[in-house]
């Protein structure tokens, strides 16, 4: 198929500034993303060999050990580099939009969106692409989407210790205002949610019981700025299983969903 029709900054950024197979493996907070997002979807996928379909699935980070873990998994992404190395996980691929998807009605047991629903900056767009997951769904299927938190540019750029300049505070202050990054620095264009919104979002599109967690927790900021500030590896260290345990302790409380990075919405098609 064509290459589908993704925000032009959006391709740059993933095809020559940004390699995404990284982010989850390099750094301490994106290890952490990674083993609180293995932890919850493990306690919520039905057992392999279910078929997922991987929707933004990028360079088939979480394919990889959803193969391992026993399951059938379909890769979709609109990034051409994406696909090339999703390809090395056992995984299918497809070169694709969340809003226009190829699979057929009630045919995955589970669908996957940890990457689409923020860079989907239009309600209307976000909306077209939980309709797709609905539709491909079986009922009684799993639905896991991801969201950027409002407040983590806020919690980092304070933890890189440059959030007292004014200009950085403009430009802040501005994504919490609009929920909105516009993609001219650091990072593409994106949409961020609060706990509640990304849970109403996900319910409006029909899923049943819908449930937002707190991905990272309340000191993922400080991993990363212990990482940035002294150049260390914190990956396997006392600080490291410190914020891994307080993302645990912080999950039976609403309150401090805004304290992640990133949140994950659990819903299911009504059987």
């Amino acid at each position: 198929m064509t290459s589908p029709e993704v925000a032009p900054e959006i391709v740059r950024f993933y095809t020559e500034t940004f390699d995404e197979a990284d982010r989850l493996t390099t750094t301490a907070d994106g290890r952490l993303e990674m083993v609180r997002t293995q932890e919850l979807l493990r306690r919520h996928l039905p057992q392999p060999p279910a078929r997922i379909l991987d929707v933004g699935g990028g360079p088939g980070v979480h394919a990889r050990w959803l193969v391992k873990d026993g399951y059938t998994v379909h890769v979709v992404d609109p990034i051409a580099r994406h696909i090339e190395q999703a390809k090395q996980t056992g995984a299918t691929v497809e070169l694709g939009d969340a809003r226009r998807l190829t699979g057929e009605d009630v045919s995955y047991d589970v669908v996957l969106l940890l990457g689409p629903l923020y860079h989907l900056i239009d309600r209307a767009d976000r909306g077209r692409a939980l309709a797709e997951a609905y539709r491909v769904l079986k009922p009684g299927g799993l639905l896991a989407a991801a969201g950027i938190n409002r407040y983590s540019s806020l919690f980092e750029h304070a933890a890189f210790a440059h959030l007292h300049k004014e200009a950085m505070q403009a430009s802040i202050g501005g994504i919490l205002r609009s929920q909105v990054h516009d993609g001219k620095k650091a990072f593409t264009a994106a949409y961020f949610h609060s706990g509640e919104e990304l849970r109403d979002e996900v319910a409006a599109a029909g899923f049943e019981g819908a449930e937002t967690f707190g991905v990272e927790g309340p000191a993922w900021s400080m991993l990363a700025a212990a990482e940035r500030n002294t150049g260390g590896d914190f990956r396997d260290t006392p600080l490291f299983e410190s914020a891994l345990a307080a993302a645990r302790m912080a999950e039976p409380y609403p309150e401090l969903l805004a304290a992640s990075s990133h949140l994950l919405a659990i819903g299911h098609r009504p059987a």
